[in-house]
């Protein structure tokens, strides 16, 4: 009998097993060799950290920021689009010719930084911010390998160094770092709208007015030429609402290139510099003398002789050597009969009313850059007498204008702005410092030293001026330079119903031909203040009376 058993299949051939096994590991192989080429690839274009986290930084702080525009809605600052030149030295093949052919496009590189920078190990650096368009594209046609652009915001600044220390600059991370560009980062004014991503804030208007700041810069710009100043500054105030019209400080520089303006000469003057101001300082002193009840304009100090104070003697420049009232002591600016006005007044009776002009602390206004005034410590009577006739005490010209509108507007004291404010805002903030009939004298006095006193070239027709010079020999080793002068002139206009307080300083002004030879401040600040009252006053909507010029002194004055 025949057995039948199960039959097993014929084994396969062992090259058959070992194709199929060398497939699976070239498989596997491949794969994991396309994910490390893939990861290689992806952090080639994509870098983990440097670039993304620059990146990143670079828009966010490129986020838009808000113009910046005058009272009438002309901008003084706005945003544009840049490119802004990066590189990633791993990509970079050449570094030296890279560096030659990158200085076609800007010849102006620091060729060893950049070549430092281009051999260093990380995957981002930057190369140049703020390119031009077409230095964008030249750079662009050249096909450097490991070279890229990131598109940044820019600021502008189309009125140029018109207003440059008044609306300041941004850094090269568009960061405000100066005035008002400073203010809008300190106050948050990019997000305090709630805007997000790219949006652009509201703008921010300001009270200068960019026709009158062009003219009084213009102004003294020539003054400096004619008097061969070394500097100048100036600051037009609104007296019934306290704004800032126009300020300008010279030398100033360009926003556009921030590293200007930290040149020692550049700061703002106006803000930022504290001067002792010489006889205009008399403007404040005589208003405590009447305001005090100690005497009124029909009264006066002995000024008939020097007064001697230890080794030192007060004396008048050219005096009249007799009894003088309170008008003459201010027009003919007796140093005698101011310091004894404030003697009269005492020492603390003096410190309590230059504190209540806001005279001896920091003034806090929208500009960063606010200095504090340098006081006498201690200060005793001898340092009363120096004061009253501008030496002894120094304070910014923003605190002195502030404090003069204060005599002129009807006594209220009010704290500066650069921003818009009504006169019924200006109410709600500002204090009364002095009696009203003391304004009243005051603006009398002012008139009364342009029609017969040392302002007498300050004069405009058809507008009623009223000022007061002031003429300081500059402090140096060993005591003050006669051959240095800091001459300071303030203004208000029309004298009758005061809208505007105008200073200005002329620094180290040398005689002409055309003074004779004579540097004070009657001889060169007060013809400039003239001529600013003549370019700004029709600006600001003043209309001229071509009467004023032809009627008598006396009957101007009679009204005060």
């Amino acid at each position: 009998m025949q057995v039948l058993s199960a039959s097993r299949p014929a084994a396969k051939p062992n090259s058959v097993i070992d194709g199929r096994r060398i497939r699976l590991a070239a498989l596997a192989f491949i794969g994991g060799f396309s994910i490390v080429v893939l990861r290689l690839a992806t952090l080639a274009v994509f870098p983990p950290d440097d670039f993304g986290q620059v990146v990143q930084a670079a828009q966010e702080l490129g986020k838009p920021r808000p113009d910046i525009l005058d009272r009438n809605g002309r901008v003084l600052a706005m945003d544009i689009q840049v490119a802004s030149l990066y590189a990633d030295p791993r990509k970079v093949l050449d570094v030296t010719n890279s560096v030659d052919q990158l200085a076609t496009v800007l010849p102006d590189i620091n060729r060893d930084a950049i070549a430092r920078r281009l051999a260093s190990k990380k995957s981002f650096v930057w190369l140049e911010r703020g390119l031009t368009p077409k230095q964008q594209a030249d750079i662009h046609y050249l096909g450097l390998p490991g070279f890229g652009f990131v598109s940044e915001t820019r600021r502008v600044y189309p009125a140029g160094r018109t207003l440059s220390h008044l609306v300041g600059q941004v850094n090269v991370d568009n960061v405000g770092m100066a005035g008002i560009e400073k203010y809008i980062d300190d106050f948050n004014l990019n997000t305090r709208t709630g805007l997000s991503g790219r949006e652009k804030p509201a703008p921010v208007r300001l009270a200068v007015d960019l026709r009158v700041q062009y003219a009084l810069r213009d102004e003294l710009v020539k003054s400096i030429e004619k008097f061969s100043a070394i500097a100048a500054a100036g600051v037009l105030l609104n007296a019934k609402t306290g704004e800032v019209v126009a300020m300008s400080s010279l030398p100033d520089y360009d926003p556009q290139v921030p590293k200007e303006a930290l040149i020692p000469d550049r700061i703002n003057r106006i803000s930022k510099g504290v001067f002792e101001l010489g006889s205009m300082f008399k403007t404040y002193t005589m208003a405590m003398a009447l305001d005090s009840g100690n005497v009124d304009l029909n009264g006066g100090y002995d000024a008939s002789q020097p007064i001697r104070v230890g080794r030192f003697r007060i004396r008048d420049y050219r005096g009249k050597n007799r009894f003088l009232t309170i008008p003459e002591i201010f027009i003919y600016s007796s140093n005698i009969g101011a310091a004894k006005a404030a003697l009269d007044v005492g020492v603390e009776g003096h410190k309590a009313f230059l504190k209540k002009l806001g005279m001896l602390d920091r003034l806090v206004t929208e500009l960063p850059e606010n200095a504090k005034p340098l006081l006498p410590n201690p200060w005793r009577p001898v340092n009363s007498m120096t004061i009253a006739f501008g030496h002894g005490l120094g304070v910014t010209p923003l605190q002195a204008v502030a404090a003069g509108a204060a005599l002129f507007n009807g006594g209220r004291l009010m704290t500066p702005t650069f921003l818009p404010r009504t006169a019924e805002e200006a109410s709600i903030v500002s204090t009364q410092v002095i009696k009203r009939e003391t304004s009243d004298a005051m603006r009398y006095l002012m008139r009364l030293n342009v029609v017969k006193g040392t302002g007498r070239r300050a004069q405009v027709k058809g507008y009623r001026v009223g000022a007061k010079t002031g003429t300081a020999e500059k402090a140096g080793i060993g005591g003050y330079d006669t051959d240095k002068l800091l001459n300071t002139f303030i203004a208000t206009f029309p004298t009758d119903d005061p809208e505007y307080v105008l200073l200005i300083l002329l620094d180290e002004p040398k005689g002409t031909k055309e003074t004779f030879g004579f540097a004070t401040a009657g001889w060169n600040a007060a013809p400039t203040v003239g001529k600013i009252i003549a370019r700004i006053a029709p600006m600001l909507g003043l209309e001229s009376n071509v009467e004023i010029e032809a009627m008598d002194p006396e009957v101007l004055l009679a009204g005060y």
